[in-house]
């Protein structure tokens, strides 16, 4: 049961108190309106109404109510207690509202939006054809004008007085939400609580962004009727928004002391870029000839590569980049810990960046599946790839992984299928891709964020089809032999260079970028900046056919084209 704090208000004596649902204290009115409805003492987020929520997101003076027309239906002439008509009135009085939903265009942080915000006190938030209509009109505007749509949901579903017409509603605020994804429009989700049904299957997750109040419930079958079916009680914090965010399903669990301000960087990274971010630095220090490379130690050059030491995704994410807003979850059953993903500045240009991430300690390492990406982790990916395609801005990948997680569950969950999905989504990228080998590149788990337009590393990493300890073990039936199965592979940068395995080659500073973070990271943003810089010019067909020849030059023919179209040499004369 959830409470509404303006319906939970008592007075005595002029002063208003609030009994928090949470911890069941009496809170002081005046105290909780400036902490925007959020117990000081345990943290529970009451339930605020729509012009609150309004207030406290938007930027003063910035917000525009609208009210678009609308009929009232009663589709069914339905009635149970009272005639439908009559209770949607009494939900009109007691409210001030007309419908569950209010729709306001404004700012925040300066950054224009449209939001259509849910208020769960009008017959508990549910959608009808009205609100249907209303997230519709919304949309609309959003598309118009090409700015973020903000949905912030509370409904207990469809809205069972409209019968199957409340249903129908799922399909149109989904049909509405496509069109901004074909727009290139940014949409969020903002889920408290509740949030179930028709609502919860249809926009609340379907936005780019989804974030959620702290304690949110979020699902289909609400509670109630899960436990009626299961016969017994529902593990404690199902359906939450941390355990939610544990399983993949959102983004960010975001308190609401925090949502202006995330909401403001959300808006900021995705807004429109000027044509001054296609420059960059004339020389980026990269080696692009083998030659010039120094003959090393393969097996000396594996080592340094697993240097614990090695600025990991986390570290170049800081240094090289601002602002980075880490996004999480595959959307379907996990948040891998060793993928991290999400939208950052390079330059003054929004990329998104996607990254394998080890640790410095036996502790991160662990925690970070030693760098080794399970299925949900390259899904994770795949999804801000496509998010990137949709917002038309770069996919830079930094690579440092042994390989793809082995294990049963991997393989249970569709490792392969993983892996595939990302090739076929990295080869019809519409958007330049930038991947890095910042250590180790292990086989298909490293190559599942590389099919890039321009394939870089750093002149102490690896990139092998199998580690030296593996190739020995098979070939040599002795693990012992991995100095000479490096050098037999080819794992350096001198010997990948000159296979255009990789494009260039970036210096590492002294003994290696394990010693001197700082450093290192200049000469990735260098080179970063570089590349970006040079691929700006192509569109999108042109980079997939230019990202299709690099990866087609490892056949062992030159007669393969983009567009299949067979060589003369393959043409048979007819007789």
């Amino acid at each position: 049961m959830t409470s509404t704090a303006v319906s939970a208000n008592r007075s005595t004596e002029g002063v208003s108190w609030t009994l928090c649902p949470g911890c069941r204290t009496v809170q002081l009115g005046n105290r909780l309106m400036r902490l925007l409805w959020v117990c000081p003492d345990c943290g529970h987020h009451l339930q605020i109404t729509a012009a609150q929520r309004i207030a406290a997101l938007f930027d003063p003076d910035s917000v525009q109510l609208v009210h678009p027309p609308s009929t009232d239906t009663d589709p069914l002439e339905f009635s149970d207690t009272e005639p439908y008509p009559r209770r949607r009135e009494r939900a009109r009085r007691s409210t001030g509202m007309r419908e569950a939903m209010v729709l306001a265009t404004g700012a925040i942080q300066g950054r224009p939006l449209v939001a259509a915000v849910a208020d769960f006190r009008f017959l508990g938030g549910s959608m009808g054809v009205a609100v249907g209509d209303l997230l519709a009109r919304a949309a609309e505007i959003a598309l118009t004008r090409r700015v973020p749509l903000l949905m912030v949901t509370a409904s207990g579903g469809a809205r069972m007085q409209e019968g199957v017409l409340s249903l129908m509603q799922m399909v149109r605020t989904t049909q509405a939400l496509t069109r901004l994804d074909a727009a290139g429009v940014l949409t969020i989700s903002l889920v408290t609580d509740p949030t179930f049904g028709g609502v919860a299957a249809s926009y609340a997750t379907l936005a780019d962004v989804i974030l959620a109040e702290p304690g949110a419930r979020l699902g289909f079958a609400g509670p109630r009727v899960i436990e009626q079916l299961l016969g017994r009680p529902l593990p404690t914090g199902f359906q939450t928004a941390e355990a939610l965010r544990a399983q993949g399903h959102l983004d960010l669990v975001c308190p609401r002391g925090e949502q202006r301000a995330i909401l403001a960087r959300l808006l900021t990274l995705t807004a429109p870029e000027t044509s001054a971010r296609r420059t960059g630095p004339d020389n980026a220090g990269m080696v692009t000839a083998p030659d010039v490379l120094p003959q090393e130690d393969p097996w000396r050059s594996v080592r340094r590569a697993r240097d614990i030491m090695r600025p990991t995704t986390a570290d170049y994410a800081a240094r090289v980049f601002t602002d980075f807003l880490e996004l999480h979850g595959d959307r379907l059953a996990k948040d891998c810990p060793a993928i991290i993903a999400g939208l950052a500045r390079l330059a003054g240009r929004t990329v998104v960046l996607i990254g394998t991430q080890k640790g410095h300690t036996a502790a991160e390492l662990s925690a970070r599946q030693f760098g080794m990406a399970s299925p949900a982790g390259y899904r994770k990916a795949a999804r801000l790839m496509r998010l990137a395609a949709k917002l038309d801005v770069p996919v830079i990948t930094l690579i440092d992984t042994p390989g793809a997680h082995a294990g049963i569950e991997a393989e249970v969950h569709g490792q392969a299928l993983a892996i595939a999905d990302n090739l076929r989504v990295l080869a019809e990228l519409p958007v330049p891709v930038v991947a890095v080998i910042t250590g180790e590149g292990g086989s298909g788990g490293a190559l599942a964020l590389a099919v890039a337009d321009r394939v870089l590393m750093l002149a102490n990493a690896v990139y092998s089809v199998i580690s030296p300890e593996g190739c020995a073990a098979i070939l040599w039936n002795n693990a012992a032999e991995a100095p000479r199965a490096a050098a037999a592979l080819r794992v350096g940068a001198r010997d990948l260079l000159r296979l255009g395995v990789v494009d260039g080659v970036i210096p590492e500073p002294g003994e290696g970028a394990q010693t001197d973070h700082a450093a290192a990271a200049e000469l990735m943003h260098v080179a970063l900046t570089a590349t970006l810089a040079e691929l700006g010019d192509l569109s999108s067909e042109e980079r997939r056919r230019h990202r299709f020849r690099r990866f087609e030059a490892f056949s062992g023919s030159s007669s393969s084209s983009p567009d299949g179209s067979p060589d003369s040499s393959e043409m048979e004369k007819g007789q």
